[in-house]
Formats: structure tokens, C-alpha cells, sequence
């Protein structure tokens, strides 16, 4: 009996042990992809590269995290700041500064200034481009100042970031493309919000969650829309054509958004991610854009 007992406490152990074996083997750990506070050896690259559309190159080596500019996560490549309807270079501006940081120490930080607007298209906006991997997860971090202009303001929008799938396009033009992006809008009464939705096109919602209509949906809390100083902001998707598809938006480590969905249409790939826009119909309007990590699925806790 001794050693029927044992024989079967044995089979068991190893049981145990494969079974932890498996889950361990199954269980892959996030991949750190970027990281950039635009340390010293960053810079704007002051050349036009010609036929380059009004983009501007952050080019260099951050000499504090190792990782080199322009952002080529996900296959991407000539990944750069873009001037959209600059009035002959004259409505937008950007630089690497030195400014106080989150922490009260002094930073360098990614500016941007939009003086006027010359279309309803103007905008400056760092947009990772030519995707090869769009069928990918990705997280996102980084810290942003924003100035607080459009507060008071009745029916307002800034957009901050946002991705394009393949084959989206404007209203009425029969896209099968997907969009996400989040803003911070101001209702008929002047209020606040941040604001996130997926779309067919700017028209055409599938999805929205606003801080201001807390529901169940979108699992989100009340934020008060913070201006004037530093704030976290944090984005991750689960790429995906069904219902396993999410979404999460988090500022300060308050969930803004967390939705689950499909995040693409027709299983479109992600075309090109505007990574930190400066847009929106309310100007003059400035950012600071700090302390950009990008991983390939939700970084360790």
C-alpha cells in the first residue's frame, strides 16, 4: 500500500510539474520596442529631404535609453513630424526644448506649436509610416503638456493619436478601412471631456466612450481633462477582426477607455499611426511630448 501511494503521489508531482512546464512555455513576456525622452543626441534635422512633403526628421541616439530616431517599430520607415497646411511654413513650429519636467527637474521635451490655422486641415503630427506588421498589439506611453485654450470653449475638438487601417477614407468615399483616436472635446455647456472612438470614417462611429457618459461599455471613470501641466497618457489595442478585439486609454493611471471589439474592419492591417497629433479647431494651441516607451503587448507590472 506504501508503495502504491507513493508510485501515485509521484505521477502526480509530475503532473504538476509539466503542467507548470506548459503554462511557463505558453507565457511570453511583452518586448520593450522604443524608448526616448529625447536625451542628448536627438535632434530636428534641419535638411528637407526633397519631395518629403513637409516632414521634418527627428534623427539621433538617445545617449540615456540607446534607442536611435526615427521610430521604426512594426516594420516602419521614414517615420517623421508632419506639417500639414503650414501656410508657406509660417503656422506651425517645432523643437527640442529644455523645460521643467513632471518630476520639477529639468527635461528635454518634444515641442509643438500651431499659430494659425490656414485650412481646417492644418495640423503637425508625428506619424509612424510605410507599416509592414499592422496586425500587431502595441502599448504606448508617454507624458504630454497641453495648453488650456480650448477650455470654456462650447463644442471643441483636439485630437491626440490616433491609427489608420488600410483603405480608410472620407466620407462617402466607400472606405472598408478603421480608424481609433482620442481627443479632448468640450460640450454645448463648455465642459471638458476626453473622448475616444473606433470609426468607418469621421462621420460614421462604430464606438464611442466619453468621460463625461460613464457606461459599462466602455468600462471608463470620471477624468477632469487636465491642462497646464504634465499628465501620463497611455494606449493599448489588441489587434484583432472579432470580438477578443480591446482597447484601453489611460490618463494618470485612470481608465479613460477600456473597450473590447473588433479594432480594424475587413482585417485590415494598421496602415500608419499618428503617434502625437497638434490638431484641432481651436488656435493658437502648443504641446510637450516626454517619455515615449512603446511595447509590443502590455509591459510587466
Amino acid at each position: 500500500m506504501k508503495y502504491i501511494f507513493t508510485f501515485i503521489t509521484s505521477i502526480l508531482l509530475l503532473l504538476v510539474l509539466n503542467a507548470c512546464n506548459i503554462s511557463s512555455s505558453t507565457q511570453t513576456e511583452s518586448k520593450l520596442l522604443f524608448k526616448s525622452g529625447f536625451g542628448e543626441g536627438v535632434y530636428i534635422d534641419p535638411i528637407v529631404v526633397k519631395y518629403s512633403e513637409d516632414y521634418d526628421f527627428i534623427r539621433g541616439t538617445d545617449t540615456q535609453t540607446g534607442y536611435s530616431w526615427p521610430i521604426e517599430i512594426l516594420g516602419a520607415s521614414e517615420s517623421a513630424l508632419h506639417r500639414v497646411s503650414d501656410d508657406n511654413q509660417t503656422a506651425l513650429w517645432s523643437e527640442i526644448q529644455t523645460v521643467t519636467g513632471f518630476d520639477g527637474k529639468p527635461t528635454r521635451a518634444l515641442y509643438n506649436e500651431e499659430t494659425h490655422r490656414e485650412s481646417g486641415d492644418t495640423q503637425l503630427t508625428y506619424e509612424i509610416l510605410n507599416i509592414t506588421q499592422g496586425r500587431s498589439d502595441l502599448y504606448v506611453r508617454y507624458r504630454m503638456k497641453i495648453d488650456s485654450n480650448m477650455l470654456g470653449t462650447l463644442n471643441k475638438w483636439r485630437a491626440l493619436f490616433e491609427y489608420k487601417t488600410k483603405d480608410y477614407k472620407d466620407p462617402g468615399e466607400g472606405g472598408t478601412g478603421f480608424r481609433l483616436i482620442a481627443f479632448v472635446y468640450t460640450n454645448n455647456e463648455g465642459r471638458a471631456s476626453w473622448h475616444m472612438q473606433g470609426d468607418k470614417d469621421s462621420a460614421t462611429p462604430i464606438w464611442e466612450c466619453d468621460t463625461l457618459e460613464l457606461n459599462a461599455t466602455c468600462h471608463n471613470e470620471y477624468v477632469p481633462v487636465i491642462t497646464d501641466e504634465w499628465f501620463l497618457t497611455e494606449y493599448y489595442w489588441h489587434w484583432s477582426n472579432g470580438d477578443d478585439g480591446r482597447v484601453i486609454w489611460k490618463i494618470n493611471g485612470k481608465v479613460v477607455a477600456d473597450h473590447s471589439g473588433p479594432t480594424t474592419r475587413n482585417d485590415n492591417p494598421i496602415d500608419f499611426i499618428l503617434f502625437t497629433q497638434l490638431y484641432g479647431d481651436v488656435t493658437p494651441k502648443h504641446q510637450w511630448i516626454d517619455d515615449i516607451e512603446i511595447w509590443d503587448g502590455l509591459p510587466p507590472q
